[in-house]
């Protein structure tokens, strides 16, 4: 694992020749809510570490933190950066790159973001799929290819109200 100031992230996206999902005109997108649980974080961080990777090098960039300063646990993630020998804050090195056999770390990482309603990308080296995760709790799935993001709904959503759905009664 490797951790990347800004200008190094998005270095690796242009070295790649590529842009941030959310830019990319006509992309498809697919919105999943984060589950109401806490504990099921977990379950999603690592289903996107593991499925949306592909087992290959993946780029975790942060873009939001502080917008919730209850929510954030900065001793945990400082603590846990720095088993990485890495001791700079994360305004100064934002990036996370994972390589394929990094999944777990991976999945550490992004729960912990998750929980402190923080924001970033999951952006894939296989870039079949790649990810904005909000500090107001969803997620965003970006593919080119309309069937790539057909799973991840049937994946992720079953435990989650549809992003259009947010206002709709509980049948229950």
């Amino acid at each position: 694992m490797r951790f990347y100031t800004k200008s190094e992230c998005e270095a690796w996206l242009l070295d790649r020749e590529r842009k941030r999902p959310d830019l990319i005109p006509g992309v498809h997108v697919e919105r999943i809510e984060y589950p109401p649980e806490p504990y099921k974080i977990f379950y999603t961080a690592h289903w996107i570490a593991t499925e949306v990777t592909y087992r290959q090098p993946s780029l975790l960039f942060f873009t939001e933190w502080g917008i919730w300063p209850s929510s954030e646990n900065w001793h945990l993630y400082y603590k846990l950066r720095q088993t990485y020998g890495d001791w700079r804050l994360l305004h100064e090195a934002p990036g996370h790159l994972f390589l394929e056999h990094e999944a777990e770390d991976l999945a550490t990482f992004l729960q912990i973001a998750m929980l402190n309603g923080w924001g970033g990308y999951v952006l894939t080296q296989a870039n079949y799929v790649n990810a904005f995760f909000s500090h107001d709790e969803y997620i965003d799935f970006f593919a080119e290819r309309p069937g790539m993001v057909g799973n991840i709904r049937k994946e992720l959503g079953k435990n989650h109200e549809a992003a259009g759905d947010a206002a709709a009664p509980n049948p229950q």
